[in-house]
């Protein structure tokens, strides 16, 4: 006979959604996301919910999304970030000046040459880990509120960005740069599917190993109705997005310019999708990066535990000074990948790049159930608040809302999604 204390535990009897034990939160946030959605695709006569406006509205996201997974670690640890918009505009014309003027001139290379991007988009990234790192060095070593520190950078580095380009808008960038920005880089149809199909396997395996683990530690798992449904949801959740992106096609005379210059006649009735724009597949790596971080690592152990207890994490060993360094300087990173993304989108960097960023990154996260508190965040939660954000301002200018008003509604959904949150804590309890 087998012994009962050997066997897999089953989770308590449940019914219902109760059963497949997803977070309510997300939940919520989905079906906000959604119903926005819907609203604004009524209101729109039907302009909203298609494969060209999600496609655009993927691509506007992007930047604003990979800075939220960063600040996410920064407002866990109690910290705040006022300046990753003006950081991100400096990033953007160190990569400009460095394809427009530096590589060129120092190293004789012309605008089109294949080391122009790799060699502009490191020069960013060490931008944006040099300035996230003083930052982090001024807040924990110095002690010096990251409030003020990042308040001043927002007016330091925005200033910085300028004197770079002596207030000139600096384009066109290189093609090869100019392909994370989405329209002018996507995978294409085929490429798409793939990445798809690859995405909803890894999705199963997880959900297969997750369990696994839980039986092997005799852990209490879910009934594998449960297991089947949520698997089922997310790969029809991935396979649809792809779907949609694939839906929306390239205009049938970009199509026949690529014909002609490969010297071929373009075949009556063909067509071709978008796909997935890159800068959206760098959404998605950024998000499993800093997810496996949160979750997997002791470098992300210790940015909670700092921010659930400061005094404490302090006590048990951990150098939160130096952690801080550590955690502006990701963010740092990531406003330089940011900044990738942005000026790519533009084919340019100009002098707006970035402005009222720092309120959408911080919205972002706060909206995707980040504690100001500090302790609790998650990745997944930044970037839906990011879509929810994007969508709330593509929905109104579509419909012709004026934009004071829209920054209005903006600033009114950021106030009533924090009630909302600490509403859900007082009634559940949560501290994760």
């Amino acid at each position: 006979m087998t012994d009962a204390t050997s066997a897999p535990k089953a989770a308590p009897q449940r019914k219902g959604l109760a059963a497949l034990e997803v977070d309510t939160r997300l939940l919520g946030m989905i079906g906000a996301f959604v119903l926005i959605c819907l609203a604004f695709h009524f209101a729109s006569d039907g302009r909203f919910i298609t494969p060209r406006n999600l496609f655009n509205l993927t691509i506007q996201t992007a930047s604003v999304a990979i800075m939220a997974t960063g600040m996410v670690f920064v407002i866990v640890m109690r910290h705040i970030d006022l300046s990753v918009g003006s950081v991100l505009a400096t990033c953007s014309a160190v990569m400009a000046m460095m394809q427009t003027a530096v590589v060129p001139e120092w190293f004789g290379l012309g605008l089109d040459h294949p080391a122009i991007a790799p060699l502009a988009i490191l020069a960013g990234l060490v931008t944006g880990a040099l300035i996230g790192a003083f930052h982090g060095w001024l807040i924990g070593y110095l002690a010096i509120p990251a409030f003020i520190v990042t308040l001043g950078g927002l007016l330091i580095w925005r200033n910085v960005a300028w004197y770079l380009t002596s207030g000139q808008t600096i384009g066109p960038l290189n093609e090869t740069f100019q392909l994370f920005g989405g329209i002018n880089g996507t995978l294409g149809e085929t490429w798409s599917w793939i990445v798809g199909a690859l995405a909803a396997a890894a999705a199963v395996w997880s959900l297969i190993s997750a369990r696994r683990n839980k039986i092997s530690h005799e852990m209490p798992v879910k009934p594998l109705w449960a297991e089947a449904a949520l698997a089922l949801v997310v790969v029809a959740g991935i396979l649809g997005f792809v779907a949609l992106l694939n839906a929306y096609t390239v205009p049938w005379r970009v199509l026949e310019r690529e014909f002609a210059a490969r010297g071929a006649v373009m075949p009556e009735g063909y067509s071709e999708g978008y796909g997935l724009p890159i800068s959206v597949v760098l959404v998605i790596a950024v998000a499993i990066v800093m997810t496996v971080i949160a979750r997997r690592t002791r470098f992300g152990r210790y940015i909670f535990a700092t921010g659930g207890n400061p005094d404490a994490a302090e006590l048990s060993g951990i150098d939160t000074r130096m952690l801080t360094v550590k955690v502006f300087a990701l963010l740092g990173v990531l406003c330089a990948l940011a900044a990738v993304v942005a000026s790519a989108r533009l084919t340019n960097h100009s002098n707006d790049i970035g402005i009222l960023d720092e309120l959408r990154v911080i919205a972002a996260a706060v909206i995707g159930g980040t504690a100001l508190k500090g302790g609790i965040g998650t990745i997944y939660g930044a970037i839906i608040g990011a879509l929810i954000m994007q969508s709330l301002q593509s929905g109104m200018a579509m419909v012709g809302v004026d934009a004071p008003l829209q920054n209005i509604v903006v600033g009114s959904v950021l106030v009533f999604a924090v009630f909302v949150d600490i509403l859900y804590r007082k009634r559940t309890g949560a501290r994760d």
